[in-house]
């Protein structure tokens, strides 16, 4: 059934009239005779009866207008969903984040992009790093941000900003009094670490496989904030994301634990499916996340100092 005849039906069907329902298709009058004609043909049957004084529906053009109303409101809504998909007017947008970057980073975008997008339905999972790439593996996520390595090669990679990763402890933990150690001195120290699966554990012991040490962990725990509260309570040391203890730090809560010889640096990636074609909101939660990660410069002023 060809959705342009449909269309000429209908307009006849709504105004009795091949005249009226010419005028409001902008087309001549035997166009619109001749589609019809074309349609009942194809469907072999008569769908209006042809009157002195416009035209009346057969039992069959009743039948076909019921469905023709629900088949272009149908299309209407089609085209509406598209059109503000394409204009960034709805649409979703599914967005996973490992422990880190979904708590401290990643908020603060998609509060942007939701103040001048707001009829983008978004959402965010928050997972270490290995459930993050799984599910953007799976494609029940648009695509994730996270931490460390990223293994599969079905996952498209682009490296955000690098992370510095730094040991904390209790303000007057005796350790602080011998500071700064070498790395080495943490085998005598209660360390605890994140779950097995999260990219800051794989990071740190990484670096520590470096320089030949084992850590054991005497506790391993599922979040930062459960690591923070835990080394706040006097039950280890912890090595996290400086990102995630700067207010700590600053109000003295926590203590930076200085390491001679151990300097942990990581990436944040972002990580899509591979061949994935994204979204007008992915893209634009992207660029939001590049003017964050990679702001830009000063203004300079004319003597050549920053403004």
């Amino acid at each position: 059934m060809n959705l342009n005849h449909l269309r000429v039906f209908a307009s006849v069907a709504s105004h009795r009239s091949f005249t009226r329902a010419a005028r409001a298709l902008h087309v001549s009058q035997p166009a619109v005779s001749k589609q019809l004609g074309d349609l009942e043909h194809d469907l072999g049957t008569t769908l209006v009866d042809r009157l002195p004084r416009g035209v009346r529906l057969t039992a069959a053009g009743e039948v076909l207008f019921a469905h023709a109303q629900r088949i272009l409101q149908a299309e209407q809504a089609a085209e509406t969903e598209l059109r503000d998909l394409a204009e960034l007017a709805g649409g979703r947008l599914s967005i996973g984040a490992s422990t880190t970057l979904g708590s401290y980073f990643v908020p603060s975008v998609l509060g942007e992009l939701h103040r001048t997008n707001p009829r983008v339905q978004l959402s965010l999972r928050i997972a270490n790093t290995t459930a993050i790439q799984e599910a953007v593996l799976e494609n029940r996520l648009d695509l994730g941000l996270t931490e460390g390595f990223v293994a599969s090669p079905a996952l498209s990679v682009e490296t955000l900003a690098a992370d510095e990763l730094i040991a904390i402890a209790a303000p007057g933990h005796p350790v602080l009094a011998r500071a700064p150690l070498p790395a080495v001195g943490l085998l005598s120290l209660p360390v605890l670490m994140r779950e097995e699966g999260s990219g800051s554990r794989d990071v740190v012991e990484a670096a520590l496989r470096e320089l030949g040490l084992t850590v054991e962990p005497i506790m391993s725990l599922g979040s930062t904030e459960a690591l923070k509260n835990a080394v706040l309570h006097g039950l280890g040391i912890a090595i996290v994301s400086r990102l995630t203890v700067e207010h700590e730090l600053a109000s003295g809560r926590l203590a930076e634990l200085k390491l001679t010889d151990l300097q942990i640096r990581r990436d944040l990636h972002l990580v899509t499916l591979r061949g994935k074609r994204l979204s007008p909101a992915a893209g634009l939660f992207i660029e939001l996340l590049h003017r964050r990660s990679r702001p830009e410069p000063a203004p300079v002023r004319g003597d050549g100092y920053a403004i």
